[in-house]
């Protein structure tokens, strides 16, 4: 199987939790963007201030790979305000993807309505730009229930409130693959859980991220019936290589 499709090319570390300076953050993002190109995946998924910088060397190249940047990132808790300025800038500099953390704070807390809102509200502004929305849930954060919980959530707030021809345009994702978690336990995507969000969330489709760093790994996923793997580890994963890194 080609692999390569499903591949979201991902670097988001900051050069702070990198440990790294600013141009070699930038150097690490330009040469990930041209990976990316070289093996003709998806998408390749970067941090705001880096959309222009990938869409320049993808348009030089005539490649036809696509851009993503994330949105409320990482904790989700952002105000709906703070998001829609984010995803608005974001669109100006012409991303064609944007990855949004739910406010799954607010989700546990029992505010509905304003969870309701945010999808409505930010789901309709990245539509009306004919681009791509993602919401990550991260399940790290999330029993079992829960996770059945919001997907239904989304699903059904998407079913209400927009039409079949936006459906393909629109996704779960389950993770951002920076969620701290107790005990050394898995912080992104797993088996489990893409069963319970593949299972909960059709029509829309899933986006996998988080974690997964092998061949067999990205196999199984798509077997599960994802449709989108986020990943650092894009181009060990072709090459059926092993990888120890995070994310």
């Amino acid at each position: 199987m080609n692999v390569n499709r499903y591949l979201e090319s991902t670097y988001l570390k900051t050069s702070a939790q990198a440990n790294s300076t600013d141009s070699e953050t930038y150097q690490r993002v330009r040469a990930l963007v041209k990976e990316a190109i070289a093996y003709q995946f998806k998408l390749v998924m970067v941090r705001p201030k880096f959309i222009s910088l990938a869409k320049k060397l993808i348009t030089t190249s005539k490649s036809t790979i696509l851009v993503g940047t994330v949105i409320g990132f990482h904790e989700g808790t952002h105000t709906l305000q703070q998001k829609i300025e984010e995803a608005r800038l974001a669109i100006e500099n012409d991303a064609d993807d944007l990855d949004f953390v739910i406010n799954y704070t607010a989700f546990l807390e029992g505010k509905i309505d304003s969870v309701k809102n945010e999808i409505i509200q930010c789901t309709r502004l990245v539509l009306n730009a004919n681009k791509t929305i993602k919401w990550i849930i991260e399940i790290a954060a999330l029993t079992d229930n829960q996770i059945i919980t919001i997907t239904k959530l989304i699903r059904d707030t998407i079913l209400t409130n927009f039409g079949t021809e936006h459906y393909s345009s629109i996704f779960i994702k389950s993770s951002t693959g920076f969620f701290k978690t107790k005990d050394n336990k898995p912080n992104g995507a797993t088996f489990e859980a893409i069963t319970l969000m593949v299972q909960n969330a059709a029509p829309l489709s899933i986006k996998a991220a988080g974690g997964i760093r092998t061949y067999d790994e990205a196999l199984k996923m798509i077997t599960l019936g994802v449709d989108r793997i986020g990943t650092s580890s894009a181009k060990k994963i072709v090459q059926k290589q092993k990888n120890n890194t995070n994310y």
